[in-house]
């Protein structure tokens, strides 16, 4: 068996995975060390559309075609019919007093519902990751990449000039050398364990629990009387992250076309202890005696899985890099699965990592580039998790939750649209950190919410939806924080015209873009394209 290799990458889920493909594009030898065996459970399973667009550039600039039909729900089922994933329109968000009954609000107060596509066939996906990770894996084997799975790494020695990896594989001694080892094991995985890298929090966060599995069995709200309304939504609510949000933390329903559906709840320490979570159904059923809605939903669900209980949800460690090795940014640090960051936060530090073995592997420039690239994943992970203890600040009062949420959908439209157009204003760090005025704005607004939850300070809802929206105009290509759509908000691309600006483009060159652009199909009348 080969025991020498340029690349080691610990950890063969989606992201080692997608990593060990382009570095065999790249003509680097490569073996994907995994602890388990596929298929296994996993979540982190919904996507979104710049988490898409990041694996579409790397399929086509590395040459990965068999990746481009998961792109879209539309190409993946023609595609891939037998690999498992749910239909993702949007972004759907309920708010749930505990103890009450839901109620929609004239207003749409207590709701909030962001397309991310204007039609099925475009839609984003949620993944079943059993699937999936199996099938990235075997299309990495078949580019060339060694697979070890059933291996239990014991140490390691790094350095600039190489690396050793020691183990057992089947009861027998494993010796591994690299040139470079990437962790891609997840959050606490070996790098950290082996280097004895100090594990700690975020400052200014919350301590979260989580629990969650998958069901069968879930309704969908359309069918729950408290969620029906007689105004047709901007998409059906269910294709969709579904997010039920209350005081303490939220909850996550994600459908499969395979009659499954993931649904845990991350909650805080505070509310967990109330709750008594643990790792068991009557955990489960005491959560959905709290907000009877949400129990009528879930009334004839049944786990598939094993409840897992994760007493921690957020950590980061100190150090993502060192001689001769560094770590994806879902073994640097791991936030919340709100509004699923986790995914395109794996992609943004594939790509990096891609370009810099492109660039340097071989040259005395590896170790700074690798140096850089870890600098910015763990302030990445920072600012991510300064965002989410916001969010998390804002969820008793819906109205300031549902305002600052805007900045996140500000951030990730205009990244997106920038990436799409050429020579465009690019965004350098994930959620637009490296712009002052949005970033100074997100910071703020995250401060006035903390102060409110921990110590009361009342917040005018008015004037924050005011400062929200000023701070985000710099990015708010999508007709954000406009209060006449009343918190529904489909895909439109004639708001994108209207800010062309914004990518330094006129209104007119913007329209013939996206007159013929594969992917606003649906998005403009027909009258208008």
């Amino acid at each position: 068996m080969k025991t020498d290799f340029d690349l080691a990458i610990i950890g063969s889920g989606f992201g080692g995975s997608i990593l060990a493909m382009i570095a065999r594009r790249l003509g680097l030898s490569v073996v994907l060390l995994e602890r388990g065996h596929h298929p296994r459970f996993a979540i982190g399973e919904s996507t979104s559309p710049l988490m898409n667009l990041l694996m579409e550039q790397l399929a086509l600039r590395y040459d990965l075609p068999r990746l481009l039909p998961l792109i879209t729900y539309g190409s993946w089922q023609r595609a891939y019919p037998d690999i498992v994933c749910g239909l993702k329109r949007g972004f759907t968000y309920y708010h749930h007093e505990a103890g009450q009954s839901y109620r929609v609000a004239p207003d749409r107060a207590n709701q909030l519902l962001v397309a991310a596509s204007p039609c099925d066939e475009l839609g984003d996906t949620h993944w079943l990751r059993s699937d999936v990770d199996d099938f990235l894996m075997r299309e990495a084997v078949a580019l060339g990449a060694d697979y070890l799975d059933q291996t239990q790494l014991h140490s390691g020695t790094f350095s600039e000039e190489g690396c050793i990896l020691t183990g057992e594989r089947a009861g027998l001694p494993l010796h591994i050398t690299a040139r470079f080892v990437v962790d891609a094991s997840g959050p606490g995985g070996f790098l950290a364990r082996a280097l004895n890298l100090p594990r700690g929090g975020f400052a200014g966060y919350p301590a979260t629990v989580a629990l969650y599995s998958h069901f069968t069995g879930v309704s969908r709200c359309e069918t729950v009387g408290p969620f029906r309304t007689s105004e047709t939504p901007p998409y059906p609510p269910d294709d969709a992250a579904l997010h039920h949000v209350f005081d303490g933390g939220w909850m996550w329903v994600l459908r499969f076309n395979n009659g499954v559906t993931s649904a845990g709840i991350a909650v805080e320490q505070r509310l967990a202890e109330e709750l008594q979570l643990d790792a068991s159904a009557s955990a489960w059923g005491r959560f959905l005696r709290r907000f009877p809605s949400i129990a009528e939903q879930f009334s004839d669900a049944l786990p598939v899985q094993p409840f897992v209980y994760a007493p921690r949800i957020a950590s980061r460690v100190e150090t993502v890099t060192g001689p001769g090795w560094a770590m994806l940014p879902s073994a640097a640090a791991f936030v919340d699965p709100l509004f699923s960051t986790g995914m395109p936060l794996t992609l943004l530090g594939i790509e990096r990592l891609s370009s810099i073995f492109a660039e340097t592997w071989g040259t005395n420039a590896l170790a700074q580039r690798v140096q850089e690239y870890g600098e910015v994943t763990i302030q990445e992970a920072d600012w991510t998790a300064q965002f989410v203890a916001g969010s998390y600040a804002g969820m008793a009062d819906f109205p300031l939750f549902s305002n600052f949420s805007m900045f996140y959908f500000a951030a990730a439209s205009y990244a997106e649209m920038s990436r799409r157009v050429e020579n465009g204003p690019r965004l350098k760090h994930y959620l637009a950190a490296d712009r002052p005025p949005f970033a100074e704005g997100v910071t703020q607004c995250a401060r006035l919410l903390r102060d409110h939850a921990c110590v009361g300070r009342p917040v005018n809802i008015e004037a924050f939806a005011q400062q929200v929206s000023q701070s985000a105009a710099c990015l708010n290509i999508a007709g954000l924080c406009d209060p006449s759509k009343r918190n529904w908000y489909p895909v439109d691309m004639e708001d994108v015209i209207e800010n062309a600006r914004l990518l330094e483009m006129t209104p007119e060159e913007m329209r013939k873009i996206v007159a013929t652009a594969p992917w606003a199909q649906g998005a403009i009348p027909p009258s208008h394209s």
